[in-house]
């Protein structure tokens, strides 16, 4: 009896299982190319900001991917962490328009125009667009996402984003490519609305920070990336010393412990 009932769940799996598959052929088809690993200065248990490249991420941010996507969850001031010094900060904040509240008057606009003034430190860094519904507008559907979080958004992120940056590239000619869609085989379904953001020299590093490095499209594409780590995770650093000394606390707490039991035991014997 056990038997049959047995044999019956088998086949009773073994269906849904098969079902399952026939079931989400996108899922077969839909598969993502694997990025290939770079090396990043933030990897292994003494990983560190290089600050020179984040700030070169800066600069290609706000260059280049400024123009379409948001980092919400960064204030001006925070630019100071990087690097920047407070006056530096001061400059590129000033350097944005920021919405300004009403003028003596009560007056919250002019003349229809929205009343803005120059950024300061404390501002958050400006969005390129009011909200979504505008962002939506402006291209042609696609909500372009924020890049606050998104090396944390996506498995494998670092890499997966360098390699979405660099990956742009004709389509096979068996791929059906969607109308004003671009191929990319790193982005799931290999095809995305955002057309290539970066080409060679498309940005001119500032002397102090080049390092020698050319603004090439696997190093802007790295630069950005290191940018964008350091934005979803500042207190890497931090975090990753708490952890060198508290491993280090433990090894000589657990010898010390490993001593005291060998003499205790060498007094029973």
């Amino acid at each position: 009896m056990f038997k049959k009932i047995y044999i019956a769940a088998f086949v009773l799996v073994l269906s849904a299982g098969m079902a399952g598959i026939k079931s989400n052929p996108v899922q077969a088809s839909g598969e993502v190319a694997h990025p290939p690993s770079q090396e990043w200065t933030t990897d292994g248990l003494f990983g560190f900001f290089d600050r020179k490249q984040i700030k070169r991420g800066w600069q290609v941010y706000s260059e280049i991917c400024a123009s379409c996507h948001s980092v919400r969850l960064l204030y001006y001031r925070h630019l100071g962490e990087i690097g920047f010094s407070s006056d530096e900060v001061k400059k590129i904040a000033a350097e944005a328009e920021v919405a300004a509240g009403p003028n003596e008057d009560g007056e919250t606009h002019n003349d229809g125009e929205l009343i803005v003034r120059p950024g300061k430190p404390f501002d958050k860094i400006v969005s390129p667009y009011p909200n979504d519904l505008a962002a939506r507008a402006a291209n042609a559907g696609a909500l372009p996402p924020d890049l606050s979080l998104i090396t944390k958004a996506r498995k494998n992120g670092a890499n997966y984003l360098h390699a979405l940056l660099t990956g742009y590239k004709d389509a096979p000619g068996d791929f059906k490519l969607s109308e004003d869609m671009n191929y990319n085989p790193y982005f799931p379904g290999s095809q995305i609305a955002m057309g290539a953001p970066l080409s060679e020299d498309g940005v001119e590093y500032a002397p102090e920070i080049a390092d020698g490095k050319k603004a090439t499209v696997d190093q802007m594409a790295k630069d950005i990336t290191a940018f964008l780590i350091w934005a979803a995770e500042p207190e890497l650093e931090e975090r990753k010393r708490i952890g060198v000394k508290v491993m280090l606390f433990l090894i000589i707490f657990t010898a010390m412990l490993y001593a005291v039991k060998r003499q205790v035991w060498a007094k029973l014997h």
